[in-house]
Order: C-alpha cells, then structure tokens, then sequence
C-alpha cells in the first residue's frame, strides 16, 4: 500500500462512521424516505432515490447489518397510537390489544398524540418507521388520505373516531348520551348541566348533541349556561362546575362527557366542600365505585373495542380488498348510586352545601311520578308525565329527533369474549 492509499485509509477510518439521518440531511429527505431506498422498497419518486444515493456514496453510509436481518424478518409488532396513556379508557384499550397480541405471538408499540396535530404526525412517522402487521390509530388531525396510504403497506383501523375510508371501531355517541340524560330526567331531574372537554373531537360534541335531544323529548328547554367545558390541560379540578353548582338555580344532576370531566368535577366538587350532585360518567375511572355514591357511568367497554379492533386488523390482513367497515360497539349504562339520586335529595345536597336558596331553581321529585314541584319562591317547573325505568319511550323519541339508525354497519354482541371470533 502506497504512503497515499495509507493516508486515504487512516482519514477515512478516523471519520465518524455515517447514519441513516446523516443520509437524510444530505439528500434532503425524511429518515424512512432513505430506509425505503436502500430496502429497495416502492413509493420513492426517480429523482429522489438517485439523490439518496448519491448521498448513500458520498457518505459512505453502510446499513447496519443486524438491522438489515431484523428488517427481513415477518412484521411481528402492532402499532397503536392513541390520545394518552394517563386516559382510563386508552390505558386499559392499549393493555387488551396487548394481550390479545401476545396470544398470538405479536408485540405491541404504542405512541401518544397528547391531543397536538403536531405530535400526531411525527409520532405516527415514528410507529410507521417499525415493519407493522398492524396499525391502529385514535385520530387527531391526520387525514384520511394519509391512513389510506399506509393502508397499502398493513392494515389500518381507527379507534373512537373515524376517517373516509378506513375501517373503524367506534361507539353510538349520540344514543348513549341520549340514554344517560333520560334516566336523570327520569329521576325527576329538570335542571340537568352537561360537562364537556376542550377537545376538539366529535365523540363529545355528539354525546352534546345526544344530551340536547334528550331534553327536547321530555320537553324541557335547552340551557346553555348549564353546559361547562373542563379545560383537559388545565390543573385537572373542574372550577366551572363548582362555580355552577353554587348558583341560586344550581342544577340538579350533572352529566359528564369523559371519565376525565368526571374526575375533574368530582375533585371540584370535593375541594369546595359540596355534596355529590346526580352525576353520571362517560366512562369509568379508577376508585369511581368506591365514592359515596359511587359513580354511575356509561360502559363503552375498552376491552369489547380492543376486541373488535383486533379482530378487524386480522380480517383485513386476509383479505386486504374488502371493507372499509365500522363496528359499532354497544354500550349500557351501569348503576352505582350517584345517577340514581332523586331530584329532591340532589336539590337538598347542593343547598345544604350552599346555605339557604332565594333561587327557584330547587326541586323535589313527586313520589314515585318523576314529576317534580317547587321547593321554594315562584312557580316550579310545569311537571311532567311519569317516566317508567329506563324510559324507552322517551329515549325512542330524542333518537328519532336528529340521529337516524346508521345503515349498513357492523354491530359487537355486548357479551362478546376476548379473543371471540
């Protein structure tokens, strides 16, 4: 070896061995664009796979040889990325899907959104960037164009919200909250608040929409000063709510959109002393059956979803043409006490909390009617007819308003098993 090739050797082997994303920043593309290009994978315009590598031989790059045998081998791993971990309902969804994988021998990788459009897309990158059997994804701001894209690559299923196109796992929003809403009017309720989030999701604009309609079946009118948002970011206690329940015309029973809401109000309501409204829960959540009440929620069962998402990922790797499909998910609304509070013990908890009532807005529930009767100063609410358990009726009339039965969409049995085919 001359003094010269010597030289050129010691120099090249003194120079920091070249990355992927040292590639990437040369060619002036993303990190998966160069792993397609020297995978020799399709999907890369002529133009930008000569500039990988040309950049590929400049640099010198060679692909790490234990990943290139990782990369041959089947996918093996289901991607799951999803609003957040802390979420109830997401962490127990994430746990399922987990052990439903494991007895198949799949592992999972799951990301978090944190509700940010920005994170969402480079979280998804991230997932995508794995060698996927699977994705399952619970959309902030991605489009649908995009899940149809990485459709062609592996099977992709929306959860609790869906895009054009792309099979999807969701619940009957509107008709659940629908439900809930009757069995407070149905308890002798007429001033029933509804606690939303600041997400910017249809699931809770929906279960709005259901509360709204509900109210209209039993004629009664729509209040919007009874409807408080609970800021997800903020420091977790619902003030507003608080804030409402010390009113003169303080509602009775309180209907909150996610289990979060509820924990957030709960805490609220806890730190400043006042005595549980009715409430019900869109959700459950961690020591909710422990309270006093406890805490009567609607069941929108991660495990059936986590099921029903499991199952459309394996359909859709055997038949990859077929669908889109939407499963819908059944829900039931589970008694524990705090739902089935009556309207004048409601009334009676919220004014003891508050001292004596100039307002007109305290009721008392006629005994066993559901019809109610002012407690103090000026005419009371004009009382409605009876309501018999669980008010078919009633919820019959508020879904006819406004939600027609969906055509054409799937359905889970409510007693579907983990894992049931």
């Amino acid at each position: 070896m001359t003094h010269e090739r010597e030289t050129a050797a010691e120099a090249a082997a003194a120079r920091p061995r070249a990355r992927l994303i040292d590639v990437a920043t040369a060619a002036g593309v993303s990190p998966k664009t160069v792993s397609r290009v020297i995978n020799d994978e399709a999907g890369v315009l002529p133009g930008t796979r000569e500039r990988v590598l040309r950049a590929v031989r400049d640099l010198g790059f060679v692909p790490d040889r234990s990943a290139r045998e990782l990369k041959r081998r089947d996918a093996d791993t289901i991607g799951i990325l999803i609003d957040a971990i802390s979420d109830p309902f997401f962490a127990a969804f994430v746990s399922v899907i987990e052990e439903l994988a494991v007895a198949e021998g799949l592992s999972v990788i799951f990301a978090s959104t944190g509700y940010d459009a920005a994170r969402e897309s480079v979280q998804l990158d991230r997932l995508t960037g794995h060698r996927l059997v699977g994705l399952i994804v619970a959309p902030v701001a991605v489009s649908a164009s995009t899940l149809a894209a990485l459709r062609t690559r592996f099977p992709v299923a929306c959860i609790d919200r869906v895009r054009s196109g792309i099979d999807a796992v969701v619940i009957d929003d509107f008709g659940a909250a629908v439900e809930a809403t009757t069995a407070l009017i149905a308890h002798g309720h007429r001033r029933v608040a509804f606690m939303g989030e600041d997400v910017p999701y249809p699931t809770v604009s929906d279960r709005l929409s259901g509360y709204r309609s509900a109210l209209a079946a039993a004629g009664l009118p729509f209040d919007p000063s009874l409807v408080v948002t609970h800021e997800r970011f903020g420091r977790g206690e619902a003030i507003e709510v608080s804030r409402l329940l010390e009113r003169d015309d303080a509602p009775t029973a309180l209907l909150c959109a996610t289990s979060l809401a509820a924990i957030g109000t709960v805490r609220a309501i806890r730190s400043r002393g006042l005595r549980m409204p009715a409430l019900i829960s869109f959700g459950d959540f961690t020591l909710a059956e422990v309270l006093d009440p406890g805490i009567t929620y609607v069941d929108h069962d991660p495990r059936l979803l986590a099921s029903a998402a499991f199952r459309l990922l394996s359909e859709r790797a055997v038949r990859p043409d077929e669908g889109p499909e939407r499963v819908i998910v059944p829900t039931r609304l589970v008694p524990r006490g705090s739902g089935e509070m009556q309207a004048a013990r409601a009334s009676d908890a919220v004014a003891s909390a508050m001292g004596p009532s100039t307002g007109s807005g305290a009721v008392a529930a006629s005994a066993g009617s559901g019809a109610v009767a002012a407690c103090s100063g000026g005419p009371g609410p004009t009382p409605l007819p009876a309501l018999a358990e669980p008010a078919t009726a009633l919820v019959a009339t508020a879904l006819s308003l406004v939600h027609p039965e969906p055509a054409g969409d799937a359905a889970v049995p409510a007693a579907a098993p983990i894992g049931a085919p």
